[in-house]
């Protein structure tokens, strides 16, 4: 693991130092760098997150826990990341407007992802009050 974050950090840095000095005779191509930096760091931590996610998975059935929920909380974080990636690109363009626009898509998605589990939560604990 700690040999990871070093390789991640030195590529951003890397790219980082790189996209400065391009980015005075050619901005396009600093800001596609910096584009091709960030995929290929997300794409060297899919494996990570597999595996988070199987590790969740094994939890969840030694706990009995439905899977379903589960695997609705896991796209949960999921599009979290994804919204979070996709706004920092848009801002990094110079893109501000739009990248409030995915975040507040990425919110309005969550939410829609979430009312399930609320109100499964809401039942359970109306279940457990005394006459109702």
């Amino acid at each position: 693991m700690f040999i990871e974050i070093i390789q991640i950090v030195g590529l951003g840095l890397i790219a980082t130092f790189l996209a400065l000095i391009v980015k005075e005779q050619k901005p396009t191509f600093a800001f596609m760098l910096v584009v091709f930096v960030g995929c290929v760091i997300f794409l060297f931590l899919i494996d990570q997150v597999y595996e988070i996610v199987r590790m969740v998975e094994r939890i969840a059935l030694n706990a009995n826990v439905n899977l379903i929920y589960v695997e609705t909380i896991l796209k949960i974080i999921g599009i979290a990341y994804i919204a979070e990636f996709g706004a920092q690109i848009t801002k990094d363009a110079g893109q501000g407007a739009i990248a409030s626009k995915i975040e507040l898509g990425g919110k309005i998605l969550i939410l829609t992802m979430a009312i399930p589990i609320l109100t499964v939560i809401i039942e359970t604990v109306l279940g457990m009050i005394p006459g109702t």
